[in-house]
């Protein structure tokens, strides 16, 4: 061993660090062999790992200096986990050599602490820094994070902000804590922006340009005055656009300025523009072209010699990227197979201030589908997919079926519909054939509704699931369990809800694709409710008085080809038995008996909104329905308008205070072997009604028979429209309208199936098939009488922005107006005579609960009977899709 070490030092080209040698008998140029390396300094990791990470191998042949010491410390610097790296001499035995290598590890971070802004801000600044415990803090990391910190309180308008940064080591050099100063100023406010030279377009029309670069305004609400970087180059490249479509194809921006007055903390903007001459289409001529004529491809271009020169509409004719299903040259030669085809409009003669274009086509093969494949599917069946793809091996290109297809597999809802991805691979222009992969993410398809209210006079339990990619012939495999079988595209859903008054049980199901070949669904349901008899003074329950409903659906439906296959028609046949039992309330005006309803249903529905059913950006779906019953009437032989007589016959009995009420079973009530009538209910007042009893049962009998069989129809339409109408904003806009009537007017109008208008939609613990209309804004069920409407008419605008659209969870905001009402008959009815309502909400969309939301709506006009406005009323939606 040699007691005194020289150092020997020598250049590294690459990197300029240095290598410490002994002064010893070092043969320059001379090969040894490597013996062992020591590795000293403060290093965390095991000695014989870091000698992995050199390369350098005992017993090698290495020249000291040379390539192989190079390299070594080429590599380890480039871990980015060291500060100081040398090596050493150690000793020289013959022809081995033993060397010493000295490392200095960079410090991990420990801490991080953030001043200057709030707590929730620190966090998200972390997050976001991926500053995470024990992350080697090196000067390009306290650069980027100084740099990225700036930049973010830049873009919202702190135009002046500083971050500091300063480490702190412990006592072992190896742990620092970061400390970070966040100054962020005021935020810095736009004054002026100033246009020079524009002679041709004003300054107030030029400033609508700016979207997101605006003068500091009083009046101006809803967009900030701060200024952004980014975001005021994007606004230059706009304003030079709309001079483009103006005509002036050589406008541009001579120069620009943005002066900072740091006293007053605003900026002024001055912007020198040159506008050039305004110019005019001239001749446009189509080259190569064979598959469509110049007629065709003029009508789709729609531009005329002699129109104001318009760069922009003239790419969005020839090929619009904005909307990837446009009616554009690009788009027809792409949906008939012309995957290679290629349009470019070139300028080939300007004379004075007119421009002829040659708009030249290389139309290239039609390709053909050779391969379609699908992966990311790891639950949903592979036939479930393919079964919904309008792209078949053997079948041409058509880029309107791939977003078609995109569409339908979206709609599916067991997958997310901003993850869905086609792709065209294995091109071969010369065979004319395209591959086409599909990528797919899968969503939590099933959804579970647990939840509890107050209602009914008491608590409201409720347990819902929905089973979306139900497996039924997998249902006896136990393996297929995970935890329920899946995979088929099928629908299942149970859900049951009580409380102390009320039980309701339904189970429905619902297969798609019938027989597997053809888009005809098969669906049934079963359900069954039991009301019991339920005093809301005394919150008394008597079980021994029920009224119970049970019902059968069985139905089918067909996606329709004429006049478009976006058209769905469904038939069913519902049956349901109305079972009282000593059970006197406003629903019949018998307490004792039956009724039954058997009734036809066919509706005719269009669906074409946009990919995603949770929030569709554009499209719209409308629905005609409608649901009979046999016109008994007309058959039955029963005298309906001599039991109308018995019906009407005024039974008044005069009270001492001089009252006169008609008795029926709706208010005569036993009571210790006496029947008392209610004669008022304002303070309730009760008579004596032993000498009419007869002729309340008689009443009774004849609604018996009036309801033995239930005869109506029911007409409903609704239409959905989905506007994009600024960048993320959607307005969606709603009609509904539904009418209930009768074959027979002395028959009357049945006293189920009725439309009860107001509040937050949800049906709850109704069981007579009423149907509840939403209209924000009011108590629920206040706009209609408490029979229920027969007639009733809504229309509402609606304004959607997305925060979030996330697989996880998929938010947006909203705001609406809304206006609706209820009438008993249509000789009521005044669709301008209606109840009108405005507010805001949010709604949640999570996979496992279906969509969650929150309303707070404004009614400005009184519920009927009242003369005080209904004011400001919360909503809490659950499970509803609008």
């Amino acid at each position: 061993m040699f007691k005194n070490r020289i150092l020997f030092l020598f250049t590294l080209l690459f990197i300029g660090n240095t290598i410490n040698a002994q002064e010893t008998t070092l043969e320059k140029g001379k090969e040894y062999i490597l013996a062992g390396v020591e590795v000293t300094g403060k290093v965390s990791f095991n000695e014989q790992t870091v000698i992995t990470f050199t390369g350098l191998e005992m017993g090698s042949k290495i020249r000291v200096p040379g390539e192989e010491i190079s390299l070594a410390i080429s590599k380890l610097w480039k871990l980015g986990l060291f500060n100081d790296v040398n090596f050493y001499v150690k000793k020289i035995e013959g022809e081995s050599i033993f060397l010493e290598l000295e490392l200095y590890e960079l410090p991990k971070l420990n801490e991080v602490k953030i001043k200057g802004v709030k707590k929730g801000k620190r966090e998200d600044i972390i997050k976001e820094t991926e500053l995470t415990k024990g992350k080697v803090v090196n000067d390009n990391l306290v650069t980027n994070t100084k740099n990225y910190i700036e930049n973010k309180y830049k873009k919202d308008g702190y135009f002046n902000a500083k971050a500091t940064i300063n480490t702190l080591a412990d006592s072992t050099d190896t742990k620092v804590d970061m400390v970070i100063f966040v100054d962020k100023g005021k935020k810095v406010k736009i004054k002026k922006i100033n246009f020079i030279g524009n002679e041709q377009i004003i300054d107030r029309k030029l400033k609508r340009t700016f979207k997101n670069t605006k003068e500091k305004k009083i009046y101006r609400l809803f967009k900030s005055s701060k200024f952004i970087k980014d975001k005021y180059k994007e606004d230059l490249t706009a304003l030079v656009t709309k001079y483009k479509e103006k005509g002036y194809r050589d406008a541009r921006i001579v120069s620009e300025s943005v002066v900072y007055n740091k006293e007053k903390n605003n900026i002024n903007i001055d912007i020198n523009l040159e506008e050039g001459r305004k110019y005019y289409f001239g001749d446009i001529r189509f080259l190569g072209n064979t598959v469509y004529s110049d007629q065709v491809l003029n009508s789709i271009l729609g531009i005329k010699k002699g129109e104001i020169y318009n760069g922009v509409l003239l790419q969005k004719r020839i090929a619009d990227n904005s909307a990837p299903d446009s009616e554009d040259i690009a788009n027809l030669y792409q949906n008939n197979g012309y995957l290679w085809s290629s349009i470019n409009p070139v300028e080939v003669k300007t004379e004075n201030d007119t421009i002829d274009f040659e708009i030249r086509i290389t139309e290239g093969p039609v390709a053909y589908l050779n391969n379609v494949t699908v992966k990311g599917n790891d639950k949903t069946n592979d036939k479930v997919i393919y079964r919904e793809l309008r792209t078949r091996p053997g079948e041409k290109w058509n880029k309107e079926q791939v977003i078609r297809s995109v569409r339908e597999l979206g709609q599916l809802g067991f997958f997310d519909a901003e993850a869905i991805r086609p792709e065209p691979v294995n091109m071969d222009p010369a065979a004319g054939t395209v591959d086409l992969d599909w990528t797919v993410v899968e969503k939590g398809s099933s959804q579970v509704e647990l939840q509890g209210g107050y209602g009914a006079g008491g608590f409201i339990g409720t347990l819902g699931l929905s089973f979306n990619n139900f497996s039924l012939k997998n249902i006896f495999n136990k393996k297929a369990y995970q935890p329920l079988p899946m995979g088929d595209g099928q629908k299942m859903a149970l859900r049951l809800q009580g409380s102390q008054s009320f039980q309701v049980y339904s189970l429905s199901f619902t297969e798609p694709w019938l027989g597997g070949k053809k888009p005809i669904s098969f669906f049934t349901s079963l359900s069954h409710s039991k009301q019991f008899l339920y005093d809301y003074q005394s919150r008394d329950v008597t079980r021994d008085k029920s009224f119970n409903i049970s019902t059968i659906t069985v139905g089918y439906g067909k996606r329709l080809k004429v006049p478009d296959d976006y058209f769905q028609l469904s038939n069913s046949v519902s049956f349901s038995y109305y079972d009282l039992n000593n059970y006197n309330t406003g629903l019949f005006t018998f307490g004792n008996g039956a009724s039954r309803n058997l009734a036809f249903n066919t509706s005719l529905t269009r669906d074409s909104r946009g990919l995603d059913p949770v929030f569709p950006d554009r499209g719209s779906t409308f629905s005609v329905s409608a649901k009979f019953t046999l016109p008994y009437s007309l058959f039955n032989g029963v005298d309906y308008a001599g039991l109308k007589d018995k019906e009407e016959y005024k039974l008044k009995y005069n009270t001492n205070s001089g009252l006169f009420v008609q008795a029926n079973a709706n208010n005569l009530f036993p009571v210790n072997g006496d029947y008392l009538v209610q004669v008022s209910s304002s303070p309730a007042v009760f008579e004596k009604a032993d000498s009419y009893i007869g002729a309340v049962a008689d009443q009774a009998k004849v609604d018996q028979e009036r309801f033995k069989w239930l005869e109506f129809y029911k007409i409903k339409f609704s239409g959905d429209w989905y506007t994009k109408v600024y960048k993320k904003f959607v307005l969606r806009t709603r009609a509904e309208f539904g009418f209930l009537g009768a074959y027979n007017s002395d028959r009357g109008i049945v006293p189920f199936e009725r439309f009860y208008v107001g509040g937050e939609g949800l049906a709850n613990y109704s069981l007579d098939g009423r149907e509840v209309i939403q209209l924000r804004g009011y108590p629920n069920n206040s706009l209609s009488s408490s029979n229920g409407g027969t007639v009733y008419n809504k229309y509402s605008m609606e304004l959607r922005y997305p925060i979030t659209m996330k697989q996880t969870a998929k938010i947006y905001a909203l705001s609406f107006v809304e206006a609706g009402s209820a009438f008993d008959n249509f000789k009521k009815f005044d669709p301008f005579k209606m109840q009108r309502s405005a507010g805001f909400g949010l709604r949640v969309f999570m996979p496992a609960f279906g969509l969650l939301g929150f309303d707070f709506a404004h009614g400005f006009d009184p519920i009927p009977g009242g003369t005080v406005k209904s004011g400001w009323q919360p909503h809490f939606i659950i499970g509803q899709q609008f």
